[in-house]
């Protein structure tokens, strides 16, 4: 495993046929999206702005990678009754699907038999994965990245599993 990690835009940027990303916790203490979820804790209200400082450069990131033909895929697994979080992330996800993202929610309970990596991933082309790595309290920890052949199976075996049994985002409701 590298310890020299390539930014976001460089691993989508180098992506040829796929880029899947397997989100597993219920909260995350991201420092960028500390002001946004605040706000929204507050309010109510989401930045759902495709073009706004939060979300622009993601945007606009994904629009290109889809662009090349790049199929890019999010599953959530997700504990229910959903935290906080949750709901602000669902809040937040047509972005994600305007921006060319395909995303899908799987209530925890339903990936009791699904082999999971301990850590959240981005597979790149079946072959190269950015872990990434979180505190106790849901900040980054950082990034790792691996072409470990078991490694990259294993995750992308996962996450097939469950895009598979997993509710697209226009019919999963957080209630």
């Amino acid at each position: 495993m590298s310890r020299n990690v390539p930014s976001f835009t460089e691993l989508l940027d180098g992506a040829r046929h796929s880029a899947v990303h397997l989100e597993m916790r219920d909260a995350y203490g991201v420092a960028g999206e500390a002001d946004d979820f605040g706000h929204w804790q507050r309010t109510g209200e989401r930045d759902n702005d495709p073009e706004s400082p939060h979300w622009g450069p993601w945007t606009s990131l994904i629009r290109r990678t889809v662009a090349r033909g790049v199929v890019v895929r999010r599953a959530r697994i997700v504990s229910e009754p959903v935290s906080d979080y949750i709901r602000y992330e669902h809040a937040g996800t047509r972005v994600n699907i305007e921006a060319g993202e395909q995303v899908r929610w799987l209530p925890r309970r339903q990936a009791s038999d699904i082999a999971l990596p301990g850590n959240d991933f981005w597979l790149l082309d079946d072959r190269l994965i950015r872990w990434n790595h979180f505190t106790g309290d849901g900040a980054s920890g950082g990034g790792e990245i691996s072409e470990d052949p078991a490694a990259a199976k294993l995750c992308a075996e996962a996450f097939e599993a469950v895009w598979e049994r997993a509710i697209p985002h226009e019919d999963y409701r957080i209630g």
